[in-house]
């Protein structure tokens, strides 16, 4: 049966792909060409509708296959990631979307380039915005190539590349012809998508087990191979005092990243008003609260049903352990419930994987366009030109994510998703909040603040065991590793902090009292809001 799985889940995957594609076209046909159309979809979203897209946005690869891959191999450990993306929206909602909405346009760099000097805070937050996204990407095509893998019997490599050229070449078209509106509703249609697989292959797995969770955790201990230690924290990183560091620097960057992600804010954009933009955060807190506790019990069950050993043999890093338990729930791979359940789910996650690389393309686009590109053009050039930079910075952020997609398969897509997020909260997240509440703030100081936070946490993961000296690094055969830590954010999100206060403190420009006034009624009344 394992012929028929693979047909019908390629089937699905086509059936998505056509689909996505037809709301594509009907969004190309309704836009105009407008940079508003372009980067907010007109702001016509509701709440319900916009809370549902940025449940689509964040519930990634790293979530579906990334997440419940760790639980299944490390246990208590994996858990940290389902809790630190649960809890990084209470910063979100309570720190930053009402007043990101208020003060900005399209990007995060409008919100701090409204007190400052424009041209090289725009450069600064352009660049950044792009990095954290690329770093993102990396992780979804790794996720694709990953799923073909096991569906292709994991070992036609060729296949996997080609998938990962495809995934690129798909979000190229998604976000050049159809801008945010058609980004948005195949965002939608992932969410519902993927929230109904999770919630079946939830009852599922504790129906398996009478719904005793207790049961489930010891059944999920005896065939981890690690027993009781499965279940307490340690088994990942309690080894030493290098790993509970890692787990503290993950813990950060997965609690204040989120507030960075440039296609997360870019979301509080397509709502008519800051209230709206509350309540779109509301929706999407229910409903990846909810996803995430799902992911609890699909690890630990893919560990009971599965085992930890199969998931691992399967794929190293574990990005397999959800597509392999909807198989065994299914009735096994020679029954017609395994194939069928199988298939659901690949699809599923092959969704997901699309839709997401589409919401962040479009918001790197949007950085390249309209901070980088307006930061350099000629003041005379007609504005609809920044959607045309924007359509072929899709295609360039394509090409770059699909180089490092290939070079970074044998990763953990939720593993390569906390680098992104130690690297948004170093260089997104100070100038963000200083630009928000700090009234002595400057032009050299937001400037300082990103690169502050920048370039140490890419260098420092340039120096550590993720790229070289050690057998699961980019590149094993070589050892530049100087910096102990997997993830750079206990070391990269407060220097981003300190870089900011540097810069302010040792700047000769006063700071602008009458915009930081301006900025404050604005952020917090919504008055003169776009």
């Amino acid at each position: 049966m394992r012929g028929d799985h693979q047909s019908l889940a390629l089937l699905l995957f086509g059936v998505f792909v056509a689909v996505t594609l037809a709301i594509t076209t009907w969004a190309s046909r309704k836009r105009h060409g407008s940079a508003e159309e372009f980067y907010a979809g007109g702001r016509l979203f509701s709440p319900m509708e916009n809370g549902f897209a940025i449940a689509g946005d964040y519930m990634s690869a790293a979530s579906f296959l990334g997440i419940s891959g760790l639980i299944a191999l490390f246990g208590y450990d994996g858990l940290l990631y389902s809790v630190g993306f649960l809890v990084a929206w209470l910063v979100v909602l309570f720190l930053v979307a009402e007043l990101v909405r208020n003060c900005g346009r399209f990007t995060l760099a409008d919100v701090v380039a409204a007190r400052m000097k424009e041209r090289s805070v725009r450069i600064a937050a352009g660049t950044s915005s792009v990095t954290v996204s690329v770093l993102y990407l990396v992780a979804q095509m790794v996720g694709a190539g990953s799923l073909v893998a096991l569906l292709l019997g994991g070992t036609n490599g060729v296949a996997q590349t080609w998938t990962v050229i495809g995934v690129g070449a798909l979000m190229v078209i998604y976000v050049s012809l159809g801008g945010m509106r058609a980004t948005t509703w195949i965002q939608i249609v992932k969410a519902v998508l993927l929230m109904g697989g999770a919630i079946a292959l939830t009852v599922l797995v504790l129906v398996r087990f009478h719904g005793d969770f207790d049961q489930l955790l010891r059944t999920a201990a005896d065939r981890s191979g690690h027993g009781e230690r499965f279940l307490a924290p340690g088994l990942k990183y309690g080894g030493d005092w290098t790993a509970r560091l890692d787990f503290i620097s993950l813990g950060l960057a997965l609690v204040l990243g989120t507030a960075g992600l440039p296609h997360i804010l870019s979301r509080f954009y397509t709502v008519p008003t800051a209230r709206a933009a509350r309540r779109s955060v509301v929706w999407s807190i229910g409903l990846i609260g909810g996803f995430y506790l799902m992911t609890i019990v699909l690890g630990f069950g893919a560990a009971a049903i599965v085992g930890s050993d199969a998931v691992r043999g399967s794929n190293a890093a574990g990005n397999t352990a959800v597509p392999l338990l909807a198989l065994d729930l299914g009735g096994g791979p020679d029954s017609t419930g395994g194939t069928v359940l199988f298939a659901v789910v690949a699809a599923i996650a092959f969704a997901t994987i699309l839709a997401v690389v589409a919401g962040i393309t479009l918001a790197s686009s949007a950085s390249v366009a309209h901070d980088l590109y307006a930061s350099l053009r000629r003041r005379d050039a007609k504005p609809r030109s920044e959607v045309a930079v924007a359509r072929i910075a899709a295609a360039g952020v394509g090409v770059v994510a699909i180089g490092l997609g290939l070079l970074a398969q044998d990763l953990n897509v939720a593993f390569l998703v906390g680098l992104a997020f130690a690297v948004a909260a170093s260089a997104n997240l100070p100038v963000l909040l200083y630009s928000l509440f700090w009234r002595n703030f400057t032009t050299r100081g937001a400037v300082w603040s990103v690169y502050g936070g920048l370039l140490p946490a890419l260098a420092l993961v340039l120096l550590s065991p993720v790229v070289s000296g050690g057998p699961s690094s980019l590149f094993p055969g070589v050892d530049f590793q100087y910096f102990p830590l997997e993830n750079p954010g206990l070391v990269s999100i407060p220097l981003g902090f300190l870089a900011g206060w540097l810069g302010t403190v040792t700047s000769r420009e006063e700071a602008d009292e009458a915009k930081h006034a301006e900025t404050e009624v604005r952020s917090l009344t919504g008055a003169g809001a776009v």
